[in-house]
């Protein structure tokens, strides 16, 4: 197990959101797609992964430190956010957890679904995870919002 905390790792996030009504996709206008390059910290602890890295203004999060938490069985992960804002949202397969959401304008609560977990990480060099969730505004049938991450971990020290 690691205990680094430094930034010997690049980290590069790709992320694609699309929306839906009613489970029926909205037009393809309304998909968003990011691609984020970082460096950041990765190590294994107690059989879990942790990526953590500083935001930027990039997505609008500057002053915020992200962990993503990823269980090494690819059951569950966890996007934490913390700083100016602070978010937690836990994923789990096939199931809905109702989390918190920090916003500049309050906080709200969100269902979020697990809709796939992969994860190919080993440390101390890297690898890929990749997962995808349902977010909703705490009512499953309304405007849902898909998220898919692929996070490549690469050691470069």
């Amino acid at each position: 197990m690691s205990t680094a905390h430094n930034e010997d790792y690049r980290i590069l996030i790709r992320s694609v959101s699309e929306q839906f009504e009613h489970t029926e996709p909205l037009p393809a206008e309304e998909t968003d797609k990011i691609e984020l390059m970082t460096y950041g910290s990765f190590l294994k602890k107690a059989g879990s992964y942790y990526i953590s890295y500083k935001e930027t203004e990039t997505i609008g999060f500057a002053g915020c430190t992200t962990t993503i938490k990823i269980a090494e069985d690819g059951s569950r992960v966890a996007l934490l956010r913390f700083g100016k804002v602070n978010t937690q949202l836990v994923i789990q397969r096939d199931y809905r957890n109702i989390c918190y959401y920090e916003t500049e304008v309050g906080p709200i609560t969100l269902g979020v679904t697990g809709d796939g977990i992969a994860c190919d990480l080993s440390e101390p060099a890297g690898g890929t995870a990749k997962f995808s969730y349902l977010l909703d505004a705490d009512d499953p049938t309304a405007l849902i919002n898909r998220t898919t991450l692929e996070i490549q971990v690469e050691h470069i020290n």
